[in-house]
């Protein structure tokens, strides 16, 4: 099966809803892409806009979850597709709709810090039992080096 890749650039143009579906994770919101273009005078006028929903799974949904909201300015990348449906009135219809890949800020429209998720696993507790060991005055990790005068923890 052949599925169209396309890369958006717009505003988030409702609020992100999560929810679990089955065993995964999704988060869904609108995007707004509005063309523009310069008239001969100089001014700017407004064309054609594109609204799309954009379905983010699993791995996507803890990311945009902590950092994207209605308004901000997007990147998103995924699989294109058509989505049909009934409406309450019994007439049917359809709506445009993207599978998300990867899903960010769009930097020219705005600044961000960027934070690496890290995996939790044997290597890497979760992030709430390395914060217990922190708050734990015995433990080793909590234990701060000095080096120069300087407190480093580990």
């Amino acid at each position: 099966m052949y599925e169209t890749m396309l890369t958006v650039v717009g505003n988030i143009a409702s609020d992100p809803i999560r929810r679990r579906v089955g065993e995964h994770e999704l988060i869904k919101f609108r995007v707004a892409s509005n063309s523009r273009r310069r008239t001969a005078d100089g001014s700017w006028e407004t064309g054609n806009s594109l609204f799309i929903t954009v379905n983010c799974w699993d791995k996507l949904v803890t990311g945009v979850g902590a950092s994207l909201s209605k308004g901000l300015p997007v990147i998103v990348v995924g699989h294109v597709f058509t989505s049909e449906y009934e409406d309450k009135d019994g007439v049917r219809r359809s709506s445009v709709e993207m599978r998300a890949k990867a899903v960010g800020p769009d930097l020219a429209r705005c600044a961000a810090r960027v934070e690496k998720i890290i995996a939790a696993g044997p290597e890497n507790p979760p992030a709430a039992a390395q914060d217990e060991a922190a708050d734990d005055p015995d433990s080793a990790e909590a234990e701060a080096d000095v080096d120069d005068g300087m407190a480093l923890t580990a």
